[in-house]
């Protein structure tokens, strides 16, 4: 595969990373009215769940009441899940500089599949901490386990347009080689 190709890889690969970190942040700013819409699609008539998912939907509602009740009598807990948002929206910016140089920026891909595994020993720690049903931890789990997927493939590319340029690793904050910006 040319240089050229591969840049292009990485770059799909990277624009799909982008943009689900950014639906993923832009998905915790209206938790509240999100709720309240999951509860009526899930637990209608309708929906398979109450039959034969019923922990899912006590669950569901379970969050939906608490999350009701923290913004008619305590706003501000819910501003935590704004800088959670915010959080996603900033490490998907970071995003732009493998984007723009792959091989000089690959530590933020190291960064990103290294945040992924954190997630694992967050949600088992966290979990329980914070009456987390088990079975939900799995599902946060699973942001690490499939979010790393896409990063693993991109850094294996990354380290092959390297190989391909004949270009050695660039050591942190040092100059590396320049590929051609997007455009």
């Amino acid at each position: 595969m040319s240089e050229r190709a591969l840049l292009r890889r990485i770059r799909v690969w990277l624009v799909v990373f982008i943009v689900c970190l950014v639906l993923s942040g832009l998905t915790a700013f209206p938790l509240v009215h999100e709720l309240r819409w999951a509860e009526d699609l899930l637990l209608s008539s309708a929906s398979p769940v109450p039959e034969h998912l019923p922990a899912l939907g006590e669950w569901i509602t379970r969050v939906r009441t608490g999350l009701d009740e923290a913004d008619a009598r305590y706003p501000f807990v819910l501003y935590g899940t704004d800088w959670l948002a915010f959080a996603h929206l900033v490490i998907a910016v970071a995003f732009y500089g493998p984007y723009r140089d792959p091989v000089r920026n690959i530590w933020v891909v190291e960064f990103g599949m290294i945040a992924c595994a954190g997630i694992v020993p967050l949600a088992l720690i966290c979990g329980p901490i914070r009456d987390i049903p088990f079975w939900w931890s799995v599902i946060d789990m699973s942001f690490g386990v499939f979010g790393v997927i896409p990063l693993l493939v991109v850094h294996r590319m990354i380290r092959r347009l390297e190989a391909a340029a004949g270009a050695p690793g660039a050591p942190a904050g040092g100059p590396g080689p320049v590929l051609p910006a997007a455009g």
